[in-house]
């Protein structure tokens, strides 16, 4: 599985809006490289800010 997703890709994928992945990246530092973002530092930075339960 990809792990750099497109902002509609990680959306879908994470069932939040596209703009809430945009506004995440931007606010708290998670790079957006050629219109791909990492996924794991995504979820990462989710569950770092409470968004999304850790995974164990």
């Amino acid at each position: 599985m990809a792990n750099h997703l497109t902002p509609e890709e990680l959306s879908k994928e994470l069932g939040i809006d596209r703009q809430e992945v945009i506004r995440v990246c931007v606010e708290e530092g998670v790079p957006i490289y050629q219109g791909k973002i990492d996924k794991t530092l995504f979820q990462a930075q989710l569950e770092a800010l409470g968004a999304m339960p850790a995974h164990h």
